[in-house]
């Protein structure tokens, strides 16, 4: 499987009662993605991909609940336990202009206004209004930056690029040791 053919959407958290159900977190909680789906394709703990038709959807609290054809009791369910879900870009609706998604973000090589390096987009965090963006580098500390357009101004995929404006507390030498009476 190809990165560009597949888009990480969250992982199987556990197996739901004994008919071989199974609980699929998805990194943003608010996704309707599984539920519009027929197939998926899990990258097992052990590396090994699989691609499952879906039997069954269900939206719950925190996780969504789906049925894996073929999977059908709770033991063959707990193997799918801590394995990686991924949908087929191809189906899915592309995004519109200026929307991207969310998994095509990770990799981006994020630099400031001024083209200066600040590291890789490593994953992103969709637990609030908008999702953050979590970019790190060796040696420096972690920036996590809200992707709206007041912090990021360009977002170029093709070019593997994005232009983040890292909010004030950041920009002047980085952040504040404790003890440096500011």
């Amino acid at each position: 499987m190809s990165a560009q053919a597949c888009l990480e959407l969250g992982y199987v958290a556990r197996a739901h009662g004994l008919r071989g159900e199974v609980a699929v977190k998805s990194f943003d909680p608010a996704s309707e993605t599984l539920g519009t789906v027929e197939r998926v394709r899990l990258r097992l703990r052990s590396g090994e991909e699989r691609e499952y038709a879906l039997e069954t959807f269900r939206p719950a609290n925190k996780e969504d609940l789906v049925c894996f054809e073929g999977v059908e009791s709770r033991t063959a369910a707990e193997a799918l336990v801590g394995a990686k879900v991924f949908v087929y870009r191809e189906d899915l609706e592309p995004p519109e202009e200026g929307e991207f998604f969310q998994g095509d973000l990770v990799g981006l090589n994020a630099v400031d206004e001024q083209g200066a390096s600040l590291g890789t987009v490593e994953e992103v965090w969709a637990t609030g209004e908008v999702p953050n963006l979590v970019i790190r580098a060796k040696g420096r500390p972690e920036l996590v930056v809200p992707f709206a357009d007041e912090f990021v101004p360009t977002v170029d995929v093709p070019a593997g690029r994005i232009v983040i404006r890292p909010p004030e507390y950041l920009e002047a030498d980085g952040p504040e040791e404790p003890g440096d009476g500011g």
